[in-house]
């Protein structure tokens, strides 16, 4: 028997359970090869934006070079955000500390709104490979119910009367763990990639401020305590 003829056997509740196992499938499917696209090219644009950077003279002549490599927006957010601390009005609590501080907030704010683009798709991917399974035994343990409650009517027991629906049944349970798989296994492989980004941006934002508070630098203020000049 094929899966047309099983789902044409089923019941409401058998075709809503194939129809959401169908659903989450594709959907996990589309994230995990989306997002194995964006971080390939994510992970290349990273290490030519950050060397681009650093063969830059100045903040402005860095930001003219990231328009050319940085076509995830993966530096071009922090270096922006570290350009406009000068931004900031003195006398409010986004002024207060010193300019490490400050740094430090701008910068940690820039990387969680680029780590947070980064990890779209991977609560999905987390949903689907935990609960497919148990959507698909919901499916099993309707099924079964259904043929066990047939051969109470029937009055009768004969290995056929249940071979049919439990092995129908069944199939619910291999289509849960059909749609589990490749979802735990793309959160994994792809929550490692995110990782590996997220410390190669953590120590460039590490870098850019320990850059930006260095006395004596070029690009670090010298006649305002809350500006940046950039050279």
């Amino acid at each position: 028997m094929d899966l047309q003829q099983t789902l044409a056997q089923a019941d409401a509740v058998g075709r809503s359970v194939a129809l959401l196992l169908l659903l989450m499938s594709v959907a996990s499917w589309v994230v995990i090869l989306w997002k194995a696209w964006v971080l390939r090219h994510a992970a290349s644009d990273l290490q030519l934006s950050t060397a681009a950077f650093w063969q830059a003279r100045d903040l402005d002549d860095a930001q003219r070079r990231l328009l050319a490599f940085d076509r995830r927006q993966l530096v071009q957010p922090l270096v922006a955000a570290a350009r406009g601390l000068s931004a900031t009005v003195p006398g409010t609590l986004a002024a207060a500390g010193d300019r490490s501080q400050q740094l430090t907030r701008v910068l940690r704010d820039a990387l969680h709104g680029v780590l947070h683009r980064l990890q779209f798709g991977q609560v999905l991917l987390a949903t689907v490979g935990s609960t497919a399974p148990f959507v698909g035994l919901l499916g099993t343990v309707w099924g079964i119910y259904h043929a066990l409650a047939g051969i109470g009517l029937d009055g009768g027991f004969r290995i056929e009367q249940v071979s049919g629906p439990v092995g129908e049944a069944l199939v619910m349970t291999a289509a849960g763990l059909a749609v589990a798989i490749p979802a735990v296994l793309g959160y994994n492989v792809l929550g490692r990639q995110v990782v590996r980004i997220e410390a190669e941006l953590e120590g460039f934002a590490h870098d850019l401020r320990e850059l930006l508070c260095q006395p004596g630098s070029a690009l670090a203020p010298t006649d305002a305590p809350h500006g940046l000049r950039t050279a």
